[in-house]
């Protein structure tokens, strides 16, 4: 089993179980993720348009900035509406 350290917090770290990639993205929503970092939403756009160009469904999230977590509320709404999320980090 792999396990994935859960990077949302350093002063109390959860590890959860890797939830296995779907085979497809046919039927699928994926949600980008803007971490707030400079140019990656340069980066998700052009993901943007490559998934719609192959009639992926897509959703769109940001954090207003790179260095606080992300609300609470706003996660559990990126991971009730998408079944793949996809974080974009750049610099």
């Amino acid at each position: 089993m792999t396990i994935l350290h859960d990077p949302t917090s350093e002063r109390s770290p959860l590890m959860r179980p890797r939830v296995a990639p779907p085979s497809s993205l046919d039927g699928k929503t994926v949600a980008l993720f803007d971490l707030g970092k400079i140019r990656s939403d340069e980066f998700l756009d052009h993901l943007q348009a490559r998934l719609v160009e192959r009639g992926i469904d897509v959703i769109r999230a940001s954090k207003p900035t790179n260095a606080k977590p992300a609300d609470p509320d706003l996660v559990q709404d990126v991971a009730r509406r998408a079944h793949v999320v996809v974080e974009a980090l750049a610099d």
